[in-house]
């Protein structure tokens, strides 16, 4: 009887996953063609003469980055945008990371008006560039926080401007990225005034009313970087990644950013705005407390908060994300550095589940607590469970000779070609939006990924998600440790 029930249970689950899936890549599609039906009538170069741009404040903390550290700041410093700093905070580092940002940028100790609006672990020193060509630096040094949050924060606490860019100090962006990003706020902005009525009998004017829908973050395409060509930071090939773990984790983060994100962008239920490329409104950002210093999964986490504070005080709120990539990062090259980074977001979805469990399915919270955590609940905490379950059923069904072999087969081949699919569709939207792969054969060999991603790729997800799961639960202490650096690829010479 319990069989049953599982079984029929497994079938349902099956169907509404397929069921997301399909419309999913349904809205990423409309959303796709709507931003590039958009932006062939926006000029983002308006932004740039304006003196009413708004200023915003790239936040990039720096843990033992002594290998890549120079390359990659003077990538931030060259962003093509009006009004912005650049923040790096150095968290603790113990290796050379401090000193060669002091070197390299001719930096000395100044005194510095920090307001310690979200508490941190302490702030040692500021240093400013004696160069008026490193006006836009500012470097904090701090005690080390054990997470990227704590450093954020510091950053956070910093920032001069209204708006603020988090990243990864690896990460190389796109030179307009500051330009795009901001505007999905500009736009919101534009739209909060309309015309509602018939004239009035008085003034003969048609009356104006506010709509306080405000957007508070806004997100773009994150990619990996491994084996493109970077020239002093700056993107100049885009390849996908000749190894065969990089390489599954691009058509992950293509899937994950074009098709889901971007789809449930469409319905304002974006579930996170990615730690490595995300813009914020920070008003919003510190009422709602900053990055928990202490989750694993702090992108979700800020999210999750900024939301519930709009809610909660009654305020329409809105999340954006773009389809084309702003951002590439260096994506774990070995199976010690992803084991460790997997199974860290298995642990942190444990803990967004647990925290904010109050706002499931509280219709209070409009579609955070009917959609967004419901969906991350059902569909992404659950389904390496469900999945493992699965397979030690399936296990012992054909241990016992219970499975219809025939139907199993049909059944099997079905999900796994619809998951070809909605891959290769993720792909094909990626490069409608901007033909990042120059040749056929980049894209083809890519897709190909798809075909073995069930086999190879997703048991090793399913796996460390669980064992995320089971560190949350025992209470293990993990740390975040620190990735391998290896740099980026220089471009070839002609």
């Amino acid at each position: 009887m319990i069989g049953i029930i599982f079984e029929n249970f497994v079938f349902v689950y099956g169907l509404a996953m397929l069921f997301i899936y399909a419309l999913l890549a349904l809205l990423s599609n409309i959303g796709v063609r709507l931003f590039k039906k958009r932006s062939k009538y926006t000029d983002y170069s308006l932004l740039l003469d304006s003196p009413l741009t708004p200023g915003i404040s790239v936040i990039a903390p720096a843990f033992n980055e002594g290998v890549t550290i120079i390359s990659n700041v003077r990538s931030l410093l060259t962003l093509n945008y009006t009004r912005f700093e650049v923040i790096i905070i150095n968290d603790g580092s113990t290796d050379d990371t401090l000193q060669k940002l002091i070197d390299e940028f001719e930096m000395v100790e100044v005194d510095f008006a920090y307001n310690e609006r979200i508490i941190t672990r302490p702030v040692r020193k500021f240093f400013k560039s004696t160069n008026s060509a490193y006006d836009k630096l500012l470097v904090i040094d701090k005690v080390n926080g054990k997470s990227k949050a704590d450093a954020s924060n510091a950053g956070i606490n910093a920032a001069a401007f209204d708006y603020f860019l988090c990243t990864d100090v690896d990460c190389i962006l796109e030179k307009d990225t500051l330009s795009r990003m901001i505007h999905p706020f500009l736009n919101e902005f534009q739209n909060k005034t309309k015309e509602v009525g018939e004239p009035c009998p008085e003034c003969g004017y048609v009356h104006i009313v506010e709509d306080s829908t405000r957007v508070i973050a806004s997100g773009a395409t994150l990619r990996i970087a491994n084996s493109s060509e970077v020239d002093e930071g700056v993107m100049v090939r885009v390849r996908p990644p000749s190894r065969y773990l990089p390489r599954f984790q691009e058509m992950e983060y293509i899937r994950a950013y074009v098709l889901g994100k971007m789809g449930w962008s469409m319905i304002n239920a974006v579930p996170n705005v990615s730690g490595g490329l995300g813009l914020f409104d920070k008003e919003i950002a510190i009422k709602a407390g900053g990055y928990d210093h202490q989750s694993f999964a702090e992108d979700m986490d800020i999210v999750t908060r900024m939301c519930g504070y709009m809610l909660d005080n009654n305020l329409k709120y809105a999340i954006r994300y773009i389809p084309t990539t702003q951002c590439w990062t260096e994506g774990p090259p070995n199976m010690k550095v992803f084991s460790r980074q997997r199974t860290r977001w298995g642990r942190g979805l444990a803990e967004i589940i647990t925290i904010h469990r109050h706002l499931l399915f509280n219709p209070r919270y409009k579609q955070l607590g009917l959609v967004v955590l419901p969906y991350n609940l059902l569909f992404e905490f659950l389904a390496p469970i469900i999945e493992a379950l699965g397979l030690v059923s399936i296990i012992w069904l054909a241990l016992t000779g219970q499975i219809n072999w025939p139907y199993a087969r049909i059944l099997l081949l079905f999900v796994y070609l619809y998951s070809v699919m909605i891959t290769t569709l993720a792909l094909c939207w990626d490069q409608i939006t901007y033909p990042y792969y120059k040749t056929t054969r980049e894209v083809f060999g890519l897709t190909l990924m798809a075909f073995l991603e069930p086999f190879i790729y997703h048991p090793l997800i399913v796996f460390y998600a669980l064992r995320g799961y089971w560190f949350f639960l025992i209470g293990k202490k993990t740390s975040w440790g620190n990735m391998q650096r290896q740099g980026f690829a220089p471009k070839k010479p002609n």
